[in-house]
């Protein structure tokens, strides 16, 4: 089994390319289509960079799609083949074709074509008459249909009087996107083709070139697009639009990948925490979805909370200190992981234990200004100030004993605690905090709010 994915350069990897090349991937690594394990080994997956387009495509956004990739953990095993490096091959074969008479030169033009339609009626497709120059169209047959039985979709036929003959090259000799990639899966020896639905209209007339090579085409699997929760198609106006904006985010790779791989896998619902190699060994391409599954950030973010949750405390701080560019963050990170479902909840949470409290002056009057804040605030400085030792247990029992002693509720004496030492009403367990605070300085920012 060789399997492809094959992006164009033209911008970020966007949350559906991801999926794309994550199916891939774990059909490659997998027990193989049918669940049997393919001879010699598992599949093979190719990285083709489809750059033709050579306006768009730009070695910056190569450079991204490969970051992306490589981030997520998606390895190539061939690649990244430049498609527009191929350009020898693929004049090689359309030479070919125009000698066998599978394509012919034209100089129709778009009202060429139009004109044509009128004449022989609407669902006709456009046939020209071969010329001695001009862009080269290939054949298409006047009967019959051109199907392929896709392994998501089932039967696609397209009735071939209804095609136009299609332009594959230009006048220039340079072939387009349908032909480029056809000669390029052949030549890759690729056996599935998996990508988005949106490709199902270019699939007949990769299969025409594919015949009139006369090779065997690949099987094809054209997933459903993704939509947002308002059940439109997935754009940035829903969050986050690529992968990279993922990680900015603060979303593990292992979760983003186990979530993108829920959109449609057919995974038993009542399960959605796997690993890759889980993921790999339960994937099957005709167990896939037809109907377009739905992105849901929250979603990702609880799957998200999962996997950090599963991260030791050396590991977990390890990547926050790499998110953050900050060090010496263990002992936050330890009062703090429960509380947190991404890398980028740390530092709101967290950061006032190292770059002091936030400015909040609305926390600061709803809170301290209250009825009764101040007093509460002043009664637990002074429970504090002499406190030995400063330990996370000491430290509760005498802020519960200020709690009792003036018959509140906790909430209204850790608060006014929690406002002066973080300046807002978040923060990680109060006890903890002011404990790795220390004394002298939850001393010094009780003093500081109460003096506002």
């Amino acid at each position: 089994m060789r399997v492809r994915f094959a992006p164009s350069p033209t911008g970020a990897l966007h949350i559906g390319g991801a999926r794309t090349a994550l199916y891939n991937w774990l059909l490659a690594h997998g027990p193989g289509e049918a669940g049997e394990s393919e001879v010699g080994g598992r599949g093979t997956f190719v990285l083709r960079i489809e750059d033709t387009d050579r306006e768009r495509s730009t070695e910056e956004n190569v450079a991204q799609i490969l970051d992306a990739l490589t981030w997520l953990g998606l390895e190539w095993d061939e690649g990244p083949i430049s498609q527009i490096g191929n350009t020898p091959r693929h004049r090689e074969a359309l030479a070919r074709l125009l000698a066998d008479g599978h394509a012919y030169h034209s100089n129709a033009t778009a009202d060429d074509v139009k004109a044509y339609k009128q004449q022989h009626g609407g669902d006709r497709g456009f046939r020209g008459q071969p010329e001695a120059a001009g862009a080269v169209r290939l054949h298409v047959p006047d009967e019959g249909h051109t199907s392929f039985e896709d392994v998501v979709r089932g039967e696609v036929s397209f009735p071939n009087a209804s095609m136009d003959d299609p332009v594959i090259a230009r006048a220039d000799g340079s072939v387009l996107y349908n032909f480029a990639v056809a000669v390029d899966d052949l030549d890759s020896r690729i056996t599935h083709v998996i990508r988005g639905e949106d490709h199902i209209s270019n699939t007949p007339k990769q299969l025409l070139i594919f015949e009139a090579l006369g090779a065997t085409p690949p099987k094809y699997a054209h997933l459903p697009l993704l939509h947002g929760p308002d059940g439109k198609k997935l754009s940035k106006r829903h969050g986050a639009a690529s992968v990279q904006e993922l990680r900015e985010r603060g979303y593990l790779p292992e979760a983003v990948n186990n979530y993108i791989a829920l959109l449609g896998t057919g995974f038993a619902p009542d399960e959605e925490f796997f690993t890759m190699a889980e993921m790999a060994a339960r994937f099957r391409l005709d167990r896939v979805s037809k109907s377009p599954a739905v992105f849901d950030e929250q979603k990702l973010r609880h799957i998200n909370g999962q996997h950090m949750r599963t991260l030791s405390l050396d590991e977990l701080t390890d990547r926050l200190e790499r998110f953050t560019g900050r060090s010496g963050l263990r002992q936050a990170v330890e009062i703090s992981h429960e509380k947190i479902q991404t890398l980028a909840d740390f530092w709101p949470l967290a950061g006032f234990l190292f770059d002091g409290p936030a400015d909040d002056p609305r926390a600061f009057a709803k809170v301290i200004d209250a009825d009764g804040g101040r007093e509460a605030l002043a009664d637990a400085r002074r429970a504090l100030g002499q406190l030995e030792p400063f330990t996370v247990e000491a430290i509760e029992r005498a802020l519960r004993e200020v709690v009792d002693r003036r018959g509140l509720k906790p909430g209204q004496v850790f608060q006014p605690v929690r406002v002066a030492i973080a300046g807002t009403t978040v923060s990680p367990g109060i006890f903890e905090s002011v404990a790795l605070l220390g004394r002298e300085r939850t001393i010094e920012l009780i003093d500081q709010a109460l003096s506002r």
